[in-house]
């Protein structure tokens, strides 16, 4: 027969390996709506997302597309040189947001148009974010910045 003191330590480590298993699944649950998986124009255009998916879309605000309507609405073009993606967004753009430089959006992909509910723009002359340079490189469309 098992001693007492082994039974109680088999049972600690199976209580504590489900209390592990339980708290990590619930982790998952909670954070299934806050990520936002990042992917360039190339990506959005290759394989559409759904509809309901939420993601971020990043690039270069394309020469020329920037059209301010007469309500809040803004509609522009996104690219990485090698796919062009439509967008919109309603509200207040950030002050630096305009053509030719670099942009991230958040929100969703609904009938070929990217409707952004938040839109992040380079913070000062050097600064584009990382994953616009990869994009931008891949595509190869990237230029260094003058220093």
């Amino acid at each position: 027969m098992k001693s007492l003191k082994k039974q109680r330590r088999i049972q600690i480590i199976a209580v504590a390996a489900v209390a592990l298993v339980l708290s990590t699944g619930l982790i998952g649950y909670a954070l299934r709506d806050g990520i936002n998986y990042f992917r360039a124009p190339s990506q959005v255009i290759a394989e559409p997302p759904g509809p309901n998916e939420v993601f971020r879309i990043g690039g270069l605000v394309e020469e020329g597309t920037l059209v301010r309507g007469e309500s809040e609405t803004i509609r522009f073009n996104v690219t990485d040189g090698g796919a062009t993606v439509v967008a919109t967004y309603t509200g207040v753009l950030p002050d630096l947001f305009e053509e030719g430089q670099g942009m991230v959006g958040t929100g969703r992909y609904i009938n070929g148009v990217f409707e952004a509910t938040e839109i992040l723009a380079k913070h000062d002359e050097n600064y584009m974010p990382k994953e616009v340079v990869d994009a931008l490189k891949a595509q190869g469309v990237y230029q260094e910045p003058d220093s």
